[in-house]
């Protein structure tokens, strides 16, 4: 299945396009010491081509959520291009936004502080509607049905409260929300990671209907490689900021090039106990740097198991075609085979 959805992804032009994307938040300072600042996204570059799910993984704190919300400009941009269908965004008015983020919704991570507990499941899902004015109000309690229909649930439930859905269900209806004013993309931050395994599955079968049905690009954040595996045609790599590899899902999984990227799909179980026993587990030194940190070169440096001295000079940046890496000896065979 999924090299089938790579096939027919690969030609397609770029939807959405992020370019050299920066986004910095002030640090509480102490008195008569500098402002200082955490770069949560540092330069991040990547485009997401129409019909395709791009996965975005990375550890706790590594800027994935931020980049996605910056996506909407719902955090403040430093500085970086976005460009949404030939059309750059980074710089426009809350107000020149407003018909844009009809186009572009979000699934959040957390089904039960994302919904509102004093509305019921109808009021939820026709809000949006009510704010960009779409269907009549009548016409908005059948779509809300409809929707309800479309992700799982009884159209019955419109008159419930949230507090009287399980967790799977909620999210279901944040799904409902977000495809109320029919969007081209919608940003996935972490969508199942406060699921259960079992409705984990069911979530991620459902977004995957929805996007055949309805032609939906999605960018897909989560921690679980498995379920990045499973949806994704492309899987972006980021450690604190910065994307460290680039590739074609099966490329990637199979031939990991970055020794971050190594390090964290071998951190991952496996399924088959025989194999899982033969499994070679990456042990990382150290702890993950503070973002406050200014770094001269590789910050992947001082937990890197190929790691040379040249590496503290040079800042390196996503190279090559097709399967990008931001690494000088990601092609060197001997070095990555020791890691």
């Amino acid at each position: 299945m999924v090299e089938q959805r790579q096939e027919s992804v690969a030609d397609t032009a770029s939807l959405l396009e992020i370019d050299a994307l920066k986004v910095s938040f002030p640090v509480r300072r102490k008195w008569g010491q500098p402002q200082q600042f955490i770069r949560a996204v540092d330069g991040v570059s990547l485009a997401l081509r129409e019909g395709e799910t791009f996965g975005l993984v990375g550890e706790s704190g590594c800027g994935k959520s931020t980049l996605a919300r910056a996506v909407l400009r719902l955090a403040p941009i430093e500085s970086g291009k976005i460009v949404y269908r030939g059309q750059r965004i980074e710089h426009l008015t809350t107000r020149q936004m407003r018909p844009l983020r009809q186009e572009m919704q979000m699934i959040f991570q957390d089904p039960f502080a994302s919904l509102n507990p004093r509305m019921t499941v109808g009021q939820i899902v026709t809000e949006p509607m009510t704010i960009f004015d779409l269907h009549t109000k009548c016409d908005r309690h059948l779509e809300a049905m409809r929707l309800l229909e479309l992700v799982g649930l009884n159209p019955r439930y419109l008159k419930r409260y949230p507090h009287e859905f399980s967790g799977g269900q909620r999210q279901r209806i944040g799904i409902a929300r977000a495809l109320a004013v029919s969007p081209r993309v919608i940003l996935c931050d972490e969508p199942v990671s406060a699921l259960d395994v079992s409705i984990q599955a069911q979530v991620i079968n459902l977004l995957q209907e929805l996007q055949q049905k309805l032609g939906l690009t999605y960018l897909f954040i989560a921690h679980d490689l498995a379920v990045v595996r499973h949806i994704a045609d492309r899987v972006g790599v980021m450690y604190l900021g910065r994307l460290v590899e680039v590739a074609e899902t099966e490329s990637l999984y199979s031939d990991p090039r970055h020794p971050y990227t190594r390090a964290l799909l071998s951190s991952s179980p496996v399924p088959d106990p025989v194999a899982e026993r033969r499994h070679k587990r990456i042990m990382l030194p150290g702890e993950v740097p503070s973002p406050e940190n200014e770094f001269t070169g590789c910050r992947f440096y001082d937990r890197c198991l190929i790691r040379e001295a040249s590496c503290q000079q040079q800042d390196p940046r996503l190279e090559g075609s097709g399967h990008r890496v931001a690494c000088q000896f990601a092609w060197d065979e001997d070095r990555v085979s020791d890691v």
